[in-house]
């Protein structure tokens, strides 16, 4: 079920990839999802755009995997 405050929209995606972001999303304990939306965050901040960061329960359960904390 999508978050209410999230936006939904329907994504093409070739199947490799999305395989590639399920492995990802599993080996790093998230949904296919929200490793969606940390690449697109990561890929945004390399071209200079700060975004604030995720808000919500599953925002804050969760670390950083490239934090020093």
């Amino acid at each position: 079920m999508a978050s209410p405050d999230k936006k939904s929209f329907p994504l093409r995606v070739d199947p490799a990839l999305w395989a590639e972001v399920e492995r990802l999303a599993a080996a790093e304990l998230r949904s296919a999802n929200a490793q969606a939306e940390l690449l697109l965050r990561e890929a945004l901040g390399r071209r200079g755009i700060k975004l604030a960061p995720p808000q919500g329960r599953a925002a804050a359960a969760r670390k950083d995997p490239e934090s020093k904390a």
